[in-house]
């Protein structure tokens, strides 16, 4: 067999002709007025959709830049200190990772604050770490140190 002998097993429709009278005349399937129900049906190209609704504001990329680079605050208290370390342990992001008090974000060391809640008796020396008020002045009070 052939390319040329090849015949289809259907029979050739013959095309629908609309808009030229009869049944399927006038508006022809395409509703009535509008920008599809013309000649031509020249729709707007999607790219320009896209392009007109990027934000028009002066350095709006600057601003959403940093708000990604912000890093969020981990919150720790002294009752999970008291628990977790022993008399003169240094305290700092990286150690409270390896003790896995606190974990990573988007593999970067967080900041850490320390909070006040619980009690704290064991003299703990704390580094590189945000303290509020209250916990300083128990942790001073304890012997500990904040460097």
């Amino acid at each position: 067999m052939q390319i040329h002998q090849l015949k289809p097993i259907h029979k050739i429709k013959s095309r629908k002709r609309v808009g030229r009278g009869g049944k399927h005349g006038t508006f022809s399937g395409r509703g009535v007025k509008g920008q599809k129900a013309r000649a031509g049906r020249k729709t707007e190209p999607i790219i320009r959709l896209i392009i007109k609704r990027y934000p028009k504001l002066r350095g709006y990329r600057f601003k959403s830049k940093f708000k990604s680079q912000k890093l969020k605050v981990t919150v720790i208290n002294l009752d999970v200190l008291e628990e977790k370390f022993k008399t003169d342990d240094k305290i700092n992001p990286t150690v409270l990772i390896e003790k896995k008090l606190i974990r990573r974000i988007k593999g970067k060391i967080p900041l850490v604050k320390i909070l006040a809640k619980g009690e704290i008796t064991k003299k703990l020396i704390i580094e590189k770490c945000q303290l509020s008020k209250n916990a300083k002045v128990k942790i001073e009070k304890a012997g500990g140190q904040v460097v």
